[in-house]
């Protein structure tokens, strides 16, 4: 086993643990802290697979934003006394039933699907890259994007404030 099989292996095991923490706790505050474990998990199989501005993305974006964001809505609202989640399980058999069949037809197209490895020679980031795109040949839809979300946000607030009335 490389080392490079090690890490993967490391960063997928650190994934699912992680992953398995937060669907399984009743705790929100455990819930949190194992979907951060969970991105950062998935940041690090994004490394691995040179993916570089994918990794960046996870961290910056989940991991710095909507974490954070989701911990002081918990912590800031007024309405929750305590932080445990008091749920049954509902419909147990339906979902283990839709879930195996999801992992089923997964399994199934990763064993008959044609693999084909890349050299690691052949990696090189992919940052350099997305941003000579994005401000060369894709600049005016980038813009466009971006004026479509600011007008959604204002648009949000104005919702927001009409509606506090």
């Amino acid at each position: 086993m490389t080392t490079f099989d090690f890490t993967f292996y490391a960063f997928s095991i650190l994934t699912l643990l992680s992953a398995s923490v937060m669907v399984f706790s009743k705790n929100l505050i455990h819930c949190a802290v194992g979907l951060l474990f969970a991105f950062f998990g998935i940041a690090g199989i994004y490394v691995l697979l040179a993916a570089d501005f994918l990794a960046a993305v996870q961290v910056l974006i989940y991991v710095g934003g909507i974490l954070v964001l989701l911990l002081f809505g918990v912590m800031l609202s007024q309405r929750i006394a305590g932080v445990n989640i008091e749920t049954g399980t509902l419909q147990f058999i339906p979902a283990l039933l839709v879930c195996g069949v999801v992992f089923a037809i997964l399994t199934h197209l990763a064993l008959k699907t044609r693999w084909s490895l890349m050299p690691l020679a052949e990696m090189a980031p992919t940052s350099r890259t997305i941003g000579n795109l994005l401000m060369t040949e894709y600049l005016l839809p980038f813009e466009i994007i971006s004026i479509l979300l600011l007008a959604a946000l204002v648009g949000a607030a104005f919702m927001a404030r009409r509606e506090a009335r």
